[in-house]
Order: structure tokens, then C-alpha cells, then sequence
């Protein structure tokens, strides 16, 4: 324990934690102005009468009138003081609060790197990351240090470790291995500037492919050690800066490559500035840890262990249903599990009956977004349920659901029991029974018929 103490609370240079601050506090600034922007306040937030809601917290609900723009306001401002280390721990709280609350509004808003930012501002708001480079330690000398202890560097790379592993482990699939959805993806960018023209190539579809898998597998570990990380790094730079150009991910590229720069010696910035002005780098020495209270250092370690277990156990939970999780989508989400498979749904319709008057309704919903994943299909089922109670007077509706999916090229399948009356399913986080199982078999893209969903 004596060893674990010092390790953890070893003064490292604060200058990398500080550019890890400003560079996250900068990426959400940004966010916010698109969010003004592009209008997606009003047509996400403000525009829609009902949310879908993550399980355990529909009681999530945004602010009326003019509140979602001026939480979006208060979230841009917040951003700002932490980037500056203004009122840093009250800032970064707030962020951690502000965006988590936006987070979770609306399930069908759901990004792993909104998911990721949230994470990564609650890590923030405990580190000490305004000691240095900040207006609070410009303002109030006391606070005013050269170092951090080294758990809130360290935090934070372990905490991008998780991601990176994981987005490399989710990828040994046999889909993946058989080279889909990355085929489908890379055949519609035939106009991609350069290369665009190989992206039919099935060698270059399997250098994009197993590349991904290696630089997440292998990458990240490497990212550990001085000899390895820079080599690392400049793969990264090449791999986000195409994810940023063929896929629209949002701040999730950007977020990753400033985040990897945590990996560099914690006084990095110090050496960089060094060698641009031609003097030589100097390698910092270990600072000695300072006494530290065993209760102190208690809270400190259980809640990281008890953060990072939570952070590794969690996009395991799809082990413990039966089937196919691409499929299914049960533990799909806060798994890392992005850009990992091409769903196409060819048929999503509702079926309304009223038992007494043997009365039907159809609700087609082919062309939204929730049709592809059943807890949402459920919650819709649940809403056309009060909704014809209240404007159509029917008593007791039953809603049956017809879903037609292709996953990665396969032909279209039943995604939903159509016979279950999905308004008599208790919506939980156990196994559904009426979701269906896999059982079209993978089809190789020669051999699929031209009408399939590409």
C-alpha cells in the first residue's frame, strides 16, 4: 500500500494535464457554437414533444421555452472557464453536470464521444488541473503549482485505454473479420479525393479494416512506452484525420488526438518549447511524494478502483444475454462499440387494434431513426398506446410491431415478434424474449441481390 501511496500521489509536471484542460475545455466551446450554428437546439431539444428515454431516468426532461437555449449558453460559458482554469472546480462540475444532463434527454441522441465527454469532464472536475497554466492560479497565488499528483495524469490515460481497447476488442467479430460493413462503407466513397478510386480493392478493404483492429489492439498498449507512443501518435494522426474526412463523428477524432497527447512525459509541453527555441531537452526528475493521509489517500484509490471497474465491466454486460448484440442491441450502448455495424431497416410498421371493435391502424416509421433498435421500438409501442387511449378513445389498444433489418448485407429479417403485443412487454434491462433471433446467414457481397439496402 506504501508503494501504491507514493505512486499515486508522486508530483509529476502539471503542463500536460493543463493542456489536456484547455484543449477539452476548447473541443466542447466548439460543440456548443455548432449545436447554435447548425440549428440542432431547436430541432433536437426544442421542437420535439417526446423523448426516448435511457432506462431508469425518464424523469429527464429539457427545459421549456427558451431554457434548452440558455442551458446551451451556460454550457458554452462553463466550457470557457474551464479552458482558462477560471472558478476551475465549480466550472468543471458544472460542465460534467451540464452536458450529462444534455446527454440524457434524449436516448435517440445517443454518441459514444458525447458518452466519452462525459466521462472524461467528471475525471476533470476531480483532478487538480487548474494548479498551473490558469487564470485561478494567476488570481489566487496559494493555489499556484508546478505539479499534479500523478493519479490525475494517469486517470485519464487509463481512461482512454479503456476506450481504445475496447474499440479494438468489439472488432474481432466475424463480421469485421470478413471485412463488413467496411466494404459497404468504403464502396460508397468512390469519389473520396485521391484514393477513392481503390476503396473497391478488397486488399485495401482489409488494410482499413485489420489497420483498425491493430491500431486500437496494439496502438494503445504501445502508447505506454516512450519508445513506441510518438510512432503511435503519428498513426493516430492519420487514422482520426480520416475518420474526421469519411465518417461525420463530430468532435469524437479531435477528442481522441489532443486526449492521446496525455501520454507524452507530463512536461512535454516544457520540452517541446525547449527544442523550438534549439536548447536541449531536459528529462525531469521523479518528485517525491508528500505525506498523504490514509483516509485521504482511501477516498482517492476506492474511487478509482471502483470508477475503473465500473469502466471495464460494463461493455462486458452483452455477454449475459443470449444472441448477437449488433443484433439485438442489448448492451450495445456505453460499449464502445462504434461504427461496428451497417443496419438497414426495409419495413418498420406499427399495427394499432382495437380487441373490442376489431378496429386497425398502421403507423409506418420506416424512415426514423429508432425503428433499428427494439427498447426504442418498445417506448414508441408504449406512446402509440396512450396516444390512441387519449385521441382516438380506444380502451385497451394493442401494438404490434413489423421491423425488416439487414445487418452488414445480410438479406432483411425480422427484427420483432409481430404477434407480441408490445403494450403487455415490461420494458427492463433483462433479456427481451420478443426481440428475434439472428438467423440469416452472412452473405458475401457477390452473391447479394441488387435490390438489398447497400
Amino acid at each position: 500500500m506504501r508503494q501504491l501511496r507514493e505512486w499515486m500521489f508522486r508530483p509529476v509536471n502539471a503542463a500536460s494535464l493543463a493542456v489536456f484542460r484547455v484543449s477539452f475545455g476548447l473541443i466542447m466551446l466548439w460543440e456548443v457554437s455548432r449545436y447554435f450554428g447548425k440549428g440542432w437546439i431547436e430541432k433536437n431539444y426544442v421542437k420535439p414533444q417526446w423523448f426516448f428515454k435511457y432506462y431508469g431516468f425518464e424523469w429527464v426532461q429539457p427545459w421549456s421555452g427558451d431554457g434548452m437555449y440558455w442551458h446551451f449558453a451556460v454550457l458554452g460559458v462553463l466550457a470557457a472557464l474551464v479552458t482558462v482554469g477560471l472558478f476551475y472546480r465549480a466550472a468543471a462540475i458544472g460542465l460534467f453536470l451540464a452536458f450529462t444532463y444534455i446527454f440524457l434527454i434524449d436516448q435517440n441522441q445517443y454518441k459514444n464521444h458525447f458518452y466519452f465527454a462525459s466521462l472524461l469532464a467528471f475525471l476533470l472536475a476531480m483532478a487538480p488541473a487548474h494548479r498551473g497554466y490558469s487564470l485561478d492560479a494567476w488570481l489566487w497565488p496559494r493555489l499556484r503549482e508546478a505539479t499534479v499528483p500523478n493519479w490525475s495524469v494517469w486517470s485519464i490515460r487509463a481512461q482512454f485505454e479503456v476506450m481504445l481497447l475496447y474499440a479494438g476488442i468489439v472488432k474481432v467479430n466475424a463480421d469485421w473479420l470478413r471485412l463488413e460493413p467496411m466494404r459497404m462503407w468504403m464502396a460508397a466513397q468512390p469519389d473520396f479525393p485521391l484514393i477513392g478510386a481503390y476503396f473497391t480493392e478488397t486488399w485495401v478493404v482489409a488494410l482499413a479494416a485489420y489497420g483498425a483492429i491493430a491500431l486500437h489492439l496494439i496502438g494503445a498498449p504501445l502508447l505506454l512506452f516512450r519508445k513506441t507512443r510518438a510512432w503511435v501518435f503519428v498513426s493516430y494522426v492519420f487514422f482520426h484525420g480520416m475518420n474526421a474526412a469519411f465518417f461525420e463523428i463530430g468532435i469524437f477524432p479531435w477528442l481522441t488526438l489532443f486526449g492521446t497527447l496525455i501520454f507524452f512525459d507530463p512536461d512535454w509541453p516544457h520540452q517541446v518549447w525547449r527544442r523550438l527555441r534549439g536548447l536541449p531537452a531536459r528529462v525531469a526528475r521523479a518528485g517525491v511524494a508528500p505525506p498523504v493521509s490514509r483516509a485521504r489517500f482511501g477516498v482517492v484509490a476506492g474511487f478509482l478502483a471502483l470508477w475503473f471497474a465500473a469502466q471495464v465491466l460494463v461493455p462486458l454486460r452483452h455477454y449475459a444475454y443470449p444472441g448477437d448484440v449488433a443484433w439485438n442491441e442489448e448492451g450495445h450502448r456505453f460499449a464502445w462499440r462504434m461504427k461496428l455495424r451497417q443496419k438497414r431497416v426495409t419495413e418498420a410498421v406499427f399495427e394499432i387494434t382495437d380487441p373490442a371493435s376489431n378496429r386497425r391502424w398502421q403507423v409506418d416509421v420506416t424512415k426514423y431513426r429508432m425503428r433499428m433498435h427494439p427498447d426504442m421500438i418498445l417506448q414508441w409501442a408504449y406512446k402509440l398506446e396512450q396516444l390512441w387511449r387519449d385521441l382516438e378513445g380506444v380502451e385497451d389498444p394493442e401494438v404490434r410491431a413489423r421491423v425488416m433489418v439487414s445487418l452488414n448485407g445480410r438479406l432483411p429479417a425480422p427484427l420483432i415478434d409481430p404477434t407480441r403485443d408490445l403494450t403487455r412487454v415490461e420494458r427492463n434491462l433483462w433479456h427481451a424474449d420478443w426481440i428475434l433471433p439472428l438467423e440469416q446467414p452472412f452473405l458475401p457481397h457477390d452473391q447479394r441481390p441488387d435490390w438489398l439496402p447497400q
